[in-house]
């Protein structure tokens, strides 16, 4: 028998690490030949990590989130032969010698939690695992099991309250109506005293109060009992940020902190373009097949006719090097909510594709993003973005540019609003923009004029298909 190491293989063209997402396999594991070990997150792509042979894992060489360089070990596996380990191999680790990543409660093909079982460790010597915490952790579940009754007493009863100087809930308020049993002199000490005696506990005969049961309510305080079944819930998960949460995180972080944003918001009377939009989806040609129109397309093509006028717009700002790259390419990232989290799938070359085909790679890329699929280069390489909620899009949104570009195009929701037509009110179709811009190279007039631009094609969508 003899040793196996896979090492992280080169996973694109210039990425020198990549962070370990997803671990399929946990150490005694035997896995096949082709079988998916693990799966690491390059930008915004996830790269499946095969075994090449045969064999029996004998060591984990990351946690999920570690970034590991590109050629460095991350399995080590017992196989048939030989091997390929060479020189003297470290001390095994084997499943009952360390501990391994236990199952994620959420499940998911073997993905793993994030509870640390350091890598080093594989080579030291095995101690005993401190349960501390988990015997607190115990002795407080004990002491809520042992604690008497939250009804203390009862409404009725004759139990007794704690001793162990834990103060609970009082006894449930009575039925309205219902008057308490005490005497004359325990109901005047409760009215100078401003208690009412209806949610007191007895612990007399048949739930009478006392003097002490008063005196015990003031040291309490006047808390009402809770309903049946509420509880408190103390627990606090803690939650590694990792995969592509890490890097929205990132990059929404980079966004904040290196440009001033300046966000413009205009309405738009959408109503013509709605009417032309629902015309447009309705028209059938025979062996022609048509995606159903969204606003998107319309949204981009008046994008495309604004940025002929204002290619400042459709740029990439390097901060570092002071250098402004003005792009003739128009391409257009779609920002989209996915399983996993935020992705920016990219139509390339939007200048060059008509309303339709602007409508089919919006479908097309938004179907990949949301199964997983989309490749690097259709998530990379945008020049401006739109992002859209839809009728979750809000009366009015800050949106955050996508670093390093200028310019965010923000679509609200669509409403039905009353407009003063000059001699009545009538019902029209309108919806906000909100857009951000770096106020390091877009000035606020630029900005609005841009948007005016917009507007005025969205408002009279017939200027959009003129060239």
């Amino acid at each position: 028998m003899g040793e196996h190491i896979i090492k992280l293989p080169d996973v694109g063209e210039g990425v020198a690490e990549a962070e370990l997402v997803e671990w399929h396999v946990k150490v005694g594991d035997i896995v096949r030949e082709d079988s998916v070990l693990a799966a690491v997150m390059t930008d915004k792509a996830t790269v499946e990590i095969p075994s090449p042979v045969d064999g029996e894992i004998l060591w984990l060489g990351a946690e999920i989130g570690d970034t590991v360089a590109i050629g460095s070990p991350i399995v080590r596996l017992k196989v048939a032969g030989e091997g390929n380990a060479e020189g003297a191999a470290p001390a095994k680790v084997t499943a009952e010698s360390t501990p391994t990543p236990n199952p994620s409660p959420q499940g998911g093909g073997g993905r793993v939690s994030t509870t640390k079982a350091d890598a080093k460790s594989a080579t030291s010597k095995n101690a005993p695992r401190t349960t501390g915490a988990r015997e607190s952790d115990t002795g407080i579940r004990a002491a809520e099991t042992e604690s008497p009754s939250p009804l203390w007493g009862g409404a009725r009863g004759g139990g007794t309250a704690p001793t162990s100087g834990v103060v609970g809930p009082v006894g449930a308020p009575r039925p309205e109506g219902e008057k308490p049993l005490a005497s004359p002199a325990v109901r005047l000490r409760a009215k100078e005293a401003g208690v009412d005696l209806r949610q007191v506990a007895g612990s007399g005969p048949a739930g009478r109060i006392g003097h002490e049961d008063i005196e015990a309510f003031l040291a309490r305080g006047p808390r009402v009992a809770r309903a049946p079944g509420l509880a408190r819930n103390d627990a606090v998960e803690d939650i590694k940020v990792v995969g592509l949460r890490r890097k929205i995180a990132e990059k929404m972080t980079l966004s904040k902190s290196r440009i001033p944003h300046i966000t413009y918001v205009e309405e738009i009377d959408v109503t013509a373009l709605e009417d032309l939009r629902a015309a447009l989806n309705k028209e059938k040609r025979p062996g022609v097949e048509r995606p159903k129109l969204t606003l998107l397309p319309f949204l981009m093509r008046a994008m495309v006719k604004a940025i002929s006028d204002q290619p400042n717009l459709n740029s990439l700002f390097d901060d570092e090097a002071g250098v402004i790259h003005q792009h003739g390419g128009i391409h257009i990232g779609i920002a989209a909510q996915t399983p996993s989290g935020l992705v920016v799938p990219v139509v390339k070359h939007a200048e060059a594709r008509d309303i339709w085909e602007c409508g089919t790679e919006v479908v097309r890329l938004a179907e990949a993003a949301k199964s997983g699929t989309a490749t690097r280069d259709e998530l990379s390489g945008s020049t401006i973005t739109i992002t859209s909620l839809g009728a979750m899009g809000g009366v009015a949104t800050t949106p955050v540019i996508n670093h390093p570009e200028v310019a965010i195009i923000g679509v609200n929701k669509m409403m039905v609003r009353p407009v003063w037509d000059g001699t009545q009110f009538i019902p029209r179709k309108m919806m906000n923009l909100s857009s951000s811009f770096d106020h390091r190279v877009i000035d606020g007039w630029d900005a609005a004029v841009f948007i005016q631009r917009i507007k005025t094609l969205l408002e009279t969508p017939a200027l959009i298909f003129v060239d």
